[in-house]
Order: structure tokens, then C-alpha cells, then sequence
């Protein structure tokens, strides 16, 4: 056989293993789609993003939802914003206030894409806090999460992914495993807001125990680069409510926490 000369059946086989392996699920992409979702939000036009033509979810407050009734359908002005990225799972977190109109809120939101391509949307999994959650007020939580700073961390001090997810898991285990609190390296500067209550240091009046029921439902975006985790739940330990808890670590220490508590009922 000459050289660079094949079969045509060897041809289309390297031509397929090229093609599976081009798909890859990237930052840029995940950004991408999480923008397309902040767009399609100040619009409350979801018929803009590009769904997944089979098995598409969407989920608000932990329940799956028409998206047409859903949050996402109607118009917000988004005072601020900010995203992670996963390109292991192939999810992003994006969360995001409004402090304007009769009805402010405070969102996280988690998307999902298939097979690590990005082009697609797959899930769309939010839960958002609104007048009469948890500590709620729109204004203050702006005011808190507007001061800090969020910029990617050097390579060689990005926390593993098992460090972002044991952190996470340990934080909400707090409330059932009495030594799950002092399981965290707490930064000294750690701030924690949960709703708009402020706590600086983190790691004052922290649950140890007590609760039977562990909160469950746990869906994470872990993001080393940025040092974080989301984690939304359903926080069962005090109630069957849809929650969202992010943390960021710094240099293998907790230096933001931020809680997003829907006590309210779905859909509202």
C-alpha cells in the first residue's frame, strides 16, 4: 500500500475519532451559556436560548417547572451578577440580583449541558429568594457582595476539587454533624452572608448538631479556578426549603460564604 494512502473504512473512523474527541467542554463555552441565560432573564425571553431538543429541565425552587411560567420568563433589571464554571460536570453557577420593582431577588442558578457540549443547554436548575425568604433584602445582600473580590486564583494556589466539595459538604452538615463546623479551616477574614444578614468572622454562631435530617438533593458546580463551590439543596434540616450555598477558598482557607433561602413555597 503506498504511503498516506487508507482504506475508506479506517478514513471514517479516525475522521469519527477526531470528531467525538473535539468535543470538549471549555470555560469560554460554559460563560457563553451562562450569558445567554443573563440575557434571556433581562428579557423573560427564553424562546432566545439554545435548549436541548430532548430531555430539557427546567427547575425553579427544586421543582421541575414549565419554563414559560417560570422566573426565567419574566423581564428583571440585573443590578449584578457573577458566574463559575465547571468543566468537569459541564455546569456553571450564576447568580444574580435585582433590587428594582415591587418584587427584588436574589438567584442562583445552576446550568447543565450533555455529552461536554456547551452549544446546548440541558438543565436550567434555580432557586430564587424573593420578599418574605430568609433574611431577605436585596439591597443589603447588594451592598455586601458588590465589596468583595472575585478574580481567578494562581495556579499553584487553586484548591483541589475535593477540597471545594468536602468544604461544601461540611458546611451543610453542620447542622447534623456536631463536628462538622470545626472540620473547616475558616480564613480570618471570612465573610458570611446568608440572605442579608452579615457575619464576619465566618465561623461565630455556627450550628453543631442537633438536627435529625441531613440536607439533601446536594447538585454542585465546582469551580478551582475561582475557588469555589455552589451547592443547591434542599435544606431539610430545618425545613424543606430550597436553599443555595457558594463558598470561595483562599489559600485553602473559607473566605466567602453566601446563602440563597427560599422559605416562601415553589414557583412564587
Amino acid at each position: 500500500m503506498p504511503l498516506n494512502v487508507f482504506p475508506a473504512h479506517k478514513v471514517l473512523a479516525r475522521l469519527h475519532f477526531f470528531t467525538v474527541s473535539a468535543v470538549e467542554c471549555t470555560r469560554e463555552g460554559l460563560f457563553a451559556a451562562a450569558d445567554s441565560y443573563l440575557q434571556a432573564q433581562e428579557a423573560g425571553s427564553p424562546s432566545s436560548l439554545k435548549l436541548a431538543t430532548s430531555n430539557f429541565v427546567y427547575q425553579q425552587n427544586n421543582k421541575v417547572s414549565d419554563i414559560a411560567k417560570g422566573l426565567i420568563s419574566k423581564p428583571f433589571k440585573i443590578d449584578l451578577n457573577r458566574s463559575t464554571a465547571d468543566t468537569v460536570a459541564c455546569a456553571s453557577y450564576t447568580m444574580w440580583i435585582s433590587t428594582s420593582g415591587s418584587r427584588p431577588y436574589v438567584v442562583g442558578t445552576q446550568i447543565r449541558h450533555s455529552n461536554n457540549d456547551t452549544s446546548s443547554i440541558t438543565m436550567i436548575d434555580t432557586v430564587s429568594a424573593t420578599t418574605g425568604d430568609l433574611f431577605f433584602d436585596a439591597s443589603k445582600t447588594l451592598s455586601y457582595i458588590r465589596n468583595e473580590t472575585w478574580t481567578p486564583l494562581p495556579t499553584a494556589s487553586q484548591p483541589s476539587r475535593a477540597l471545594l466539595k468536602s468544604t461544601g459538604d461540611a458546611y451543610l452538615d453542620m447542622w447534623t454533624d456536631a463536628t462538622a463546623a470545626d472540620s473547616i479551616a475558616w480564613g480570618a477574614s471570612c465573610e458570611r452572608v446568608e440572605g442579608s444578614a452579615y457575619t464576619n468572622p465566618c465561623d461565630e454562631s455556627l450550628p453543631h448538631g442537633g438536627s435529625a435530617k441531613n440536607n439533601g438533593m446536594r447538585r454542585y458546580v465546582i469551580d478551582e479556578v475561582m475557588g469555589s463551590v455552589d451547592v443547591l439543596c434542599q435544606f431539610d434540616s430545618l425545613g424543606a426549603w430550597p436553599d443555595s450555598h457558594e463558598i470561595r477558598i483562599e489559600d485553602d482557607k473559607v473566605r466567602y460564604v453566601h446563602t440563597i433561602t427560599v422559605m416562601r413555597g415553589v414557583g412564587s
